[in-house]
């Protein structure tokens, strides 16, 4: 069986280091999450993140463990973190490391406490330029500038999915080993799906669009294959690894009180939407293509539509009014 470091032979070796260090840091966190609740690293820190939200000491925890573990490599200049307020420069001049890594140390911690399945998520992005005066523009980078993006689930079993540009593979973590090792090849998503995955708690506050959309998918047509069955567990990374195994759309749209969306455009939407891409799929805000976003800051929001091509092209149809039924 090819384990990670095998698959990544044939890749830019620096790339490689910074994919190994990711994995490292996984495999850290996936065992620290194992026994939370018996170390007390369970429940918040009483703070609250540049985002706003409540703070889990694992958040912490785990934000540590990656910027630990990529600073070790020596290949990453600039860091941008969910819980980080700013970049954080790991080579001051910037003058030899040749990435940008954005990253969410633990998606979907709501889930923590409840045992829930949540996620790390990674975008490696090669920099524009050297030198102090490019850090602002290495900082707002799009998400086509990615050279690998990735996510590791931690579930009944720690798995790990990564793209380097030349399609989506999967890994999951042998215990036994401390590996770990390609048990899916050249993933590719179905053209459409039968689920859809989104909070419709927020029904109310959705577009007009939207709402219209996630009633289409829910009405009965045998012929299209609706009613859609609903997914949805409160973690990016779960929803979305469940959307590109089987297919079917992920939607996080904008609400009247998030118009911009909710979703962290450098570290949670763009390596999503590379991912599915590379898988055949598609990611868009509604009407316009995830990766081709420049952020105004590390931290932009976007709304995401994301999966199948055909179900997301259906619904950028319904947002952008050429269909309403």
């Amino acid at each position: 069986m090819t384990t990670l470091p095998e698959h990544l032979r044939g890749a830019d070796g620096d790339l490689a280091t910074v994919i190994l260090a990711l994995a490292r840091a996984g495999r850290a966190i996936g065992a620290e999450l194992a026994r939370a609740a018996l170390v007390g690293q369970t429940g918040t820190t009483g703070g609250v993140n540049v985002q706003g939200e409540t703070v889990k000491k694992l958040d912490l925890w785990s934000n540590d463990v990656v910027v630990d573990a990529l600073r070790a490599t020596g290949r990453a200049c600039l860091l941008i973190s969910e819980e980080m307020r700013e970049p954080l420069h790991l080579d001051e001049a910037c003058v030899a490391a040749p990435f940008v890594v954005a990253f969410d140390p633990v998606d979907g911690s709501s889930n923590l406490d409840v045992n829930g399945i949540v996620g790390t998520i990674f975008s490696v992005r090669a920099r524009r330029g050297h030198g102090p005066g490019h850090a602002r523009q290495d900082a707002l980078l799009p998400g086509r500038a990615q050279v690998g993006a990735g996510y590791i689930m931690y579930g009944p079993a720690t798995q790990l999915v990564l793209t380097t540009g030349g399609g989506v593979s999967g890994f999951t973590l042998d215990r036994e080993r401390g590996e770990f090792v390609r048990s899916h090849d050249a993933i590719r998503i179905p053209a459409r799906g039968r689920c859809y995955s989104v909070n419709e708690g927020s029904t109310r506050s959705w577009p007009d669009g939207v709402r219209r959309f996630v009633e289409h998918l829910k009405a009965e047509d045998v012929a299209t294959g609706r009613p859609y069955t609903a997914r949805y567990a409160g973690s990016l990374v779960t929803d979305v690894h469940r959307t590109l195994l089987e297919g079917g759309i992920y939607a996080y749209p904008p609400t009247r009180e998030h118009a911009s969306g909710k979703l962290r455009l450098e570290y949670e939407a763009a390596p999503m939407g590379w991912i599915v891409e590379q898988a055949g799929g598609r990611a868009s805000t509604g009407r316009a293509r995830i990766v081709d976003i420049t952020p105004d800051s590390p931290h932009a929001r976007v709304p995401l539509f994301i999966g199948s091509p055909d179900d997301v092209a259906l619904a950028e149809d319904f947002l952008g009014g050429t269909r309403d039924v």
